[in-house]
């Protein structure tokens, strides 16, 4: 599966989309501001540089709290993402009030999640210290440096195989409010070389203390996953854990259900998964709320079972 639509909401607010040349009739705070280059601007020589510094133009620009960068032009044919974040971090001053970014919210027709090129990230981090909300989509190249940022509550990073490097980086940061944490691993046929010690580490010494949502989604190894948090237990914070677009299976399930720190979460999300109704029921047991919808068969090929995550191109 690809990502076939853009977000109609981010970070709480609607989107509201530059590229369809509408006027802004509300107030700049209100909305999540959208900036993206398609074909046929790309084809004419028009930069994401170009538009940001237009946009950061704007008398209202330093009100904005929530910006989406979509594609910057090129993105399909492999243009990473450094333009944009030097664009970024120069345009601070304007962009004072900045508290919720992300960084490559673009559909698979114009750029598969896989085929994204991201950069160092970690200016951005620097040049913001108000922001609050990160996500970043597409794995490829991607660095957060040593992250160090006092406000950041929550961090996304959406892949379809996440670079084992980003997790290590994570893993290091300073990030003392962060209360949301979402990884999409995705499938290892795409980049995802992300080990259970890179799990266990990050999960052990990493700035997870005071985390109420753990998403750890389209996960190739999820039953792998689930049972190294089996063992190794989950934040006492976390009210969410989010296993969703993955594999799962019952392997996985039937040691989530048999762990000791089961019943301290609200919500548990495997939508997306191969988990047997009876495996389900027994979770639901033990969770107030579980999302298990949209179950999967596996596919067999030459009689071996194959599961497939739900985004990895």
């Amino acid at each position: 599966m690809t990502i076939s639509d853009h977000l109609t909401h981010f970070s709480g607010l609607p989107v509201f989309n530059h590229t369809d040349q509408q006027t802004l009739k509300t107030s700049p705070a209100s909305v999540a501001h959208r900036l993206a280059i398609d074909w046929d601007a790309h084809e004419s020589g028009t930069t994401m540089e170009e538009v940001l510094a237009e946009f950061v133009a704007q008398a209202w620009c330093p009100e904005v709290e929530a910006l989406i960068i979509g594609d910057w032009g090129g993105t399909g044919q492999g243009d990473d993402s450094e333009p944009v974040v030097e664009a970024l971090v120069s345009s601070r001053e304007r962009l004072k009030s900045l508290k919720a970014l992300f960084l490559g919210e673009m559909t698979g027709e114009e750029s598969e999640i896989s085929w994204i090129n991201q950069t160092d990230v970690s200016p951005i981090l620097e040049a913001y210290p108000q922001l609050e909300v990160f996500y970043i989509r597409g794995g490829e190249g991607l660095s957060l440096g040593r992250p160090r940022h006092q406000k950041l509550r929550e961090l996304e990073i959406q892949t379809g195989g996440l670079p084992s490097n980003v997790v290590q980086e994570i893993t290091q940061a300073d990030l003392p409010s962060l209360e949301r944490l979402v990884l999409w691993l995705g499938d290892d046929g795409y980049g995802n070389d992300v080990t259970t010690d890179d799990l266990r580490n990050l999960l052990t010494s990493g700035p997870v203390q005071n985390l109420r949502y753990l998403g750890l989604m389209d996960d190739c190894r999820a039953d792998e996953t689930a049972k190294l948090l089996a063992e190794i237990g989950i934040p006492k914070s976390v009210e969410t854990l989010d296993l969703s677009l993955g594999v799962l299976g019952d392997e996985g399930a039937r040691a989530l259900a048999n762990s000791s720190w089961i019943r301290s979460l609200k919500k548990l999300d495997i939508s997306h998964h191969y988990v047997s109704p009876e495996v389900v029921e027994q979770l639901k047991t033990l969770v107030p709320e579980v999302d298990d919808s949209e179950r999967c068969e596996p596919y067999v090929y030459n009689n071996e079972e194959n599961r497939y995550v739900a985004v990895s191109e």
